[in-house]
C-alpha cells in the first residue's frame, strides 16, 4: 500500500514536444520555437524553447512537463535571432499552436493554448507570412 501511495505522489515526467511547422516559404535560416505558459505568452522569455534549421521544419523542445501551453514560432530567414519587422507587419514568418487566428494583432491565449498530457506529443502548425 505504501508503494502505491508513493508512486501517486510522483510528479508526471517532463517530455519532448515535437513541433512540426508547415508552410515555410524557403529553407533559409532557422525556425525558433517557444513553449509558453499563459503568463509568458507573446513574450520572448518562455520557459521552454528550441530551434532547428528551416530545412526540416521540425523543432524539438525538451523537458516540457505536463500542463497548459501555447507554442509560438518564427522563421528567422536571415539568422539575426529576431523577428524582423521594419513597420507594423513582420517580414519573416510566424505561427502559433492550433493555428490561432491573428486578427489585427497577435492571437489570444485561449485560441493558441492546448493541454500537454502525453509524453512525446506532437504539435502541428502553419507558418504565416505577411509580406
Amino acid at each position: 500500500m505504501m508503494t502505491v501511495v508513493a508512486l501517486q505522489a510522483l510528479p508526471a515526467a517532463a517530455a519532448d514536444l515535437r513541433i512540426e511547422v508547415t508552410g515555410l516559404r524557403n529553407a533559409n535560416g532557422t525556425v525558433y520555437a517557444a513553449v509558453c505558459r499563459e503568463d509568458e505568452f507573446l513574450s520572448p522569455a518562455c520557459a521552454y524553447h528550441g530551434s532547428a534549421p528551416a530545412t526540416g521544419g521540425v523543432v524539438t523542445v525538451t523537458g516540457v512537463p505536463p500542463g497548459t501551453y501555447a507554442v509560438q514560432v518564427i522563421h528567422d530567414e536571415n539568422d539575426n535571432q529576431t523577428l524582423d519587422r521594419p513597420g507594423f507587419l513582420p517580414t519573416e514568418g510566424m505561427g502559433f499552436s492550433r493555428d490561432a487566428p491573428m486578427r489585427f494583432g497577435p492571437p489570444q491565449w485561449r485560441d493558441a493554448s492546448f493541454a500537454l498530457e502525453d509524453p512525446g506529443a506532437t504539435v502541428r502548425l502553419s507558418m504565416r507570412y505577411f509580406q
